[in-house]
């Protein structure tokens, strides 16, 4: 089993109840338990238009593969009605996988850490939230 911390952000309609179906769908993947959640904290789009974002972090315990989690991942974005009509668009659900482990990933699929772990303070602030002795890259 691996500790990963997924990050949670939305900025279109009801942001919190997105986040909230999101996190109860990440529950229910099969091998994966969510362990602790962070507080949720707004913040302004990082060069993207829209409306601000809601964002937090869930840690999950898990013994998919980081590829396979992704493919959880990015289904459940498509269930909770996620476009991808332009680069950094506004969403109604993001999960991004922040850290897997302490595994360093970069395929054309997934980079872990993720690239934007160190300019987004959000990230930084909710994983401390969550995991106060993490010891980030």
């Amino acid at each position: 089993m691996i500790n990963a911390f997924v990050s949670l952000g939305s900025n279109l309609g009801n942001k919190k109840e997105n986040i909230e179906k999101a996190i109860k769908k990440i529950g229910s993947i099969k091998n994966a338990k969510i362990e602790e959640i962070s507080s949720l904290i707004e913040t302004k789009p990082h060069q993207a238009p829209g409306p601000n974002y809601l964002n937090g972090v869930i840690k999950i315990i898990t013994n998919l593969s980081a590829e396979n989690l992704l493919d959880c991942l990015k289904k459940i974005e498509t269930e909770l009605g996620r476009k991808r009509s332009f680069k950094n668009a506004p969403r109604t659900i993001d999960l991004d996988i922040l850290l897997y482990g302490n595994k360093k990933i970069k395929t054309k699929k997934l980079i872990v850490p993720h690239p934007k772990l160190k300019i987004r303070d959000f990230f930084k602030k909710s994983l401390l939230e969550i995991e106060p002795n993490l010891k980030l890259v």
